[in-house]
């Protein structure tokens, strides 16, 4: 295919040239009924290309065809036979995919444990019963791992009658799976595999990046171009290959969810990245990488901070790493990472991806240059000098037997179901009815139907009062929790 093209984005140049008009919404007529003091904010060329998709960028028959022309563009870009654009995030596309797979199913899906929030989303919305796989384990760091094949084989053999698996690769550390190994597994038993590969969307394009999914046989996978692309929040793209998913049922389950009133800003955005990547991709990330390895050793000469890498991966650990995502150890300075994170933001107008009780992450971009990273390395020196009397870490961090949580009813029913507020010392053995999720990286420490054990309660309510963020807690002080009533 001619990647040259970018369709949309052609289409959308287009209508601004022909100056054209809609008695439709958006009713700020590209910006004309807008305050200019939002104008002066967001700027006037957002509003401008703030247009319908039909009709207006194609007409109400979609006779232009720009849309599709473009998702075949981006599935011939990352060798898929399908691509589906989102412009509600790959939270509704993972949903999408859940529900393609294993919805209507009564055998359920395999999941794994780390899997972000939008999935236990999606479980409840399916009403899907999930099968746990259990990620691996570093108590010492208390970090979590992708499962390897052999726990995924595991999986299947005590529950052979589930639909198909769903697995995170890269994790939002970006730590990443023997993926290859996973889909061989699961395609022993003809059943898919879905890959969550929202923090993925670059590794198609340099050779030097973990693996892509749909090169080592994952059939649907799942990828955020906000996140580590050049697209606006919310730009989604779901790929497809093989025949273990129907490809009109997918459609159909992206269209239940969908919205009705898509964003053109956000459409545009992927298609223009797409041909960007194909064009220019291997030397963008090329010089992307060069800039993180010199990140790495800049930042791993401060004293008392760790960059990790060697730790993150072999046999026990993660199969591969994506190395744009520089995490910090910061704990041997006495601080935790929610201290770095907060202190670069108010002091050095620095915003880290990711702070935990001893970590914090830099996500690193095609974007970045040496001017960005010297602002991060001098920001990271600064907050290390300026620490007289660190505040040490006063979380309770529960073993990983102890983060196992017994699922005691179906996502679903113990969400919809009657419910009542206890106080949260009184949880414990009471079954969840919401989720409560550590932010970032939004992996649920709490699912709805899951038992709850003193050691999660005394994590969640020390870790919050240390300045972890738990915000889809019904009560933002964690001082009650929702459950099933007796």
């Amino acid at each position: 295919m001619d990647h040259s093209q970018a369709p949309l984005v052609d289409a959308l140049a287009a209508y601004h040239r022909a100056g054209r008009y809609g008695f439709t919404p958006p009713a700020h007529r590209q910006g004309r009924g807008v305050d200019e003091r939002v104008l002066d904010a967001i700027g006037r060329d957002a509003f401008r290309s703030d247009v319908l998709v039909g009709p207006g960028l194609d007409d109400r028959l979609a006779r232009g065809g720009f849309l599709s022309e473009a998702e075949a563009l981006m599935a011939d870009a990352v060798g898929a036979d399908t691509a589906f654009f989102s412009t509600c995030g790959s939270s509704l596309s993972v949903k999408a995919a859940m529900m393609a797979v294993a919805g209507g199913q009564g055998g359920g899906l395999l999941v794994a444990r780390d899997s972000h929030k939008s999935i236990v989303a999606g479980l409840i919305f399916a009403g899907v019963r999930p099968h746990w796989i259990t990620p691996r384990w570093d108590a010492e760091r208390h970090f979590s791992h992708p499962p390897s094949p052999q726990q995924v084989r595991e999986a299947w053999e005590r529950n052979p009658d589930a639909a198909g698996a769903l697995i995170v690769s890269p994790s939002p550390y970006g730590t990443c799976a023997d993926i290859g190994g996973i889909a061989a597994v699961c395609h022993e038993r003809g059943k898919p595999l879905i890959v969550d590969e929202a923090w993925g969307a670059h590794l198609p394009f340099h050779p030097a990046l973990p693996t892509w999914a749909m090169d080592v046989g994952a059939d649907l996978c799942v990828v955020s171009v906000h996140k580590m692309g050049a697209g606006f929040e919310q730009g989604s793209v779901f790929h497809l290959q093989g025949n273990l998913v129907d490809p009109a049922r997918l459609s159909a389950c992206a269209d239940l969810l969908m919205t009705t009133s898509p964003s053109v800003l956000v459409y545009t955005a992927l298609d223009g990245w797409r041909r960007q990547m194909v064009q220019h991709g291997r030397e963008l990330l090329d010089a992307a990488l060069r800039v993180a390895d010199q990140a790495r050793i800049e930042l791993d000469g401060i004293p008392g901070i760790d960059v990790m890498e060697d730790e993150l991966l072999g046999m026990e650990a993660s199969h591969d790493l994506d190395r744009l995502q520089v995490l910090m150890d910061v704990s041997a300075t006495g601080a935790m990472g929610y201290d770095a994170a907060d202190w670069l933001r108010e002091h050095r107008n620095l915003d880290m991806g990711l702070a935990d009780h001893r970590r914090v992450l830099a996500t690193l971009s095609m974007a970045d240059d040496k001017d960005t990273i010297t602002s991060l390395v001098e920001g990271m020196t600064a907050w290390r000098d300026q620490l007289k009397d660190p505040r040490p870490p006063d979380i309770r961090l529960p073993s990983p037997e102890e983060l196992q949580l017994e699922t005691v009813e179906l996502p679903r029913d113990a969400f919809f179901g009657e419910v009542e507020v206890v106080p949260i010392g009184k949880a414990p053995g009471r079954i969840a009815a919401e989720q409560l999720t550590p932010y970032p990286p939004g992996i649920p420490a709490v699912v709805p139907g899951e038992r709850l054990n003193e050691a999660v309660v005394d994590y969640l309510k020390s870790g919050h009062e240390a300045g972890m963020n738990v915000p889809d807690a019904a009560d933002s002080r964690l001082d009650t929790v929702r459950v099933v009533r007796d």
